[in-house]
Order: C-alpha cells, then structure tokens, then sequence
C-alpha cells in the first residue's frame, strides 16, 4: 500500500470524525446554545407555577374554595349533579337501602359519622381515622381532591375541580335524604352583590 492510498484512508477518516461530532454542534449553534449556555429550542426549563405574587403583590385568589361552592350550591342543579354522579356509579350505589360496592352506599351521605355506615366494613385505615361528619365543607374537600383530603385513602378518582358542577354534585347528594340537610350559609365575600336599584324617573 503506498502513501497515496493511505492518504485517501486517513482522509477519510478525518472526514467521518469531522462529521460526527461536526453536525451536532452545528445543530446546537442553529437552535441558540452554541455557546454552552442555556437550554436549546428542545428543553425547557420548568417554570415556576404563577400565584399571582408580582412585584411583592400577594397570591390571587384560590379559583376553587368552599365559599365560591356554597355559593354555587345554592342555585346548584340536582338532575346535571346526576350526570356528575355517573363517574361515582362504580363504586357506590344512591339509591335509599341501595347496595355497598367497593364503597359505601351513599344514601344520606350529606351529615352523616364518618366510616360509621353499619352495612360497610371495607373502609380504608385513612377514611376510617378519620372521624368527624360528612359536612357540606368536609364532602367538598374530599370530593375535590380526595388523595390530598384524605392522604392513603383508597378511593381512585382524580376529583371534581370544576365549582359549577361541584355545587351541582351536592344539591344532588342533598336529594338523597329523606329530610335534605340545610344548605350552608353563604359567606358575604362569595355571595353575588345586589343588582343595583333602577333609577327614579326625572320629575318634570
């Protein structure tokens, strides 16, 4: 072999160095962090949730809070609060002495002891800890965010995050009561602000 061809064999091999690392660079440089700075075109960085706190400007306002639910269960729809309960029909039955599934039946959940249903012994450790009573704030919460209400529950639903179709989801649990439990005071804050009065006619 003499040095010509040899030439051509290093030549060649320089050529397929030179385009395997080469092209990468040269496609970083074209995207923006060719200088080894900063994320490229295809990475973000996380970015940190927005609270609303801007220029030391406190947090706004949770846009899913009891008040604003009690507010919307006042005027809530039982019938479109039936269709929310769909999504629970798996697990738990609403009908008066209506079947347990894999969760208690539901009749008269609204007031009720916590994991003291008499028919149901498959509560979880977390729910039967619990205690207290289902209260219009305390079935709001959990329904909301259940793994978060109660951590190590077992219940596998994400949760209603919508206020609308929460207040709905309760005036329907409210039915299903031989006596509906009375409606939670609506706090000023979330109550609607009067309409304003007409003004008198001008005297002539």
């Amino acid at each position: 072999m003499n040095s010509f061809e040899l030439n051509k064999i290093a030549g060649g091999v320089l050529s397929a160095l030179l385009f395997i690392f080469g092209v990468p660079e040269l496609a970083a440089m074209m995207q923006g962090h060719g200088d080894g700075h900063g994320p490229g075109a295809g990475y973000q960085l996380p970015m940190p949730k927005d609270t609303g706190a801007k220029n030391g400007g406190a947090p706004a306002a949770d846009a899913f809070s009891f008040a604003k639910v009690a507010a919307a269960l006042a005027k809530g729809n039982p019938d479109s609060g039936k269709e929310v309960f769909k999504a629970c029909n798996a697990c738990h039955t609403p009908e008066k002495g209506g079947a347990n599934k894999l969760g208690p039946n539901l009749y008269g959940i609204v007031g009720r002891d916590v994991a003291k249903l008499a028919s149901f012994t498959n509560y979880s450790p977390a729910i039967a800890a619990k205690g207290g009573q289902w209260t219009w704030e305390a079935l709001t919460e959990f329904i909301h965010d259940p793994k978060s209400s109660i951590p190590g529950n077992r219940m596998s639903y994400a949760g209603v995050k919508d206020v609308a179709e929460m207040g709905d989801l309760l005036a329907y649990l409210r039915t299903l009561a031989d006596a509906p439990v009375a409606l939670p005071e609506v706090p000023a804050a979330a109550a609607p602000a009067p309409a304003a009065a007409a003004p008198a006619p001008e005297k002539k």
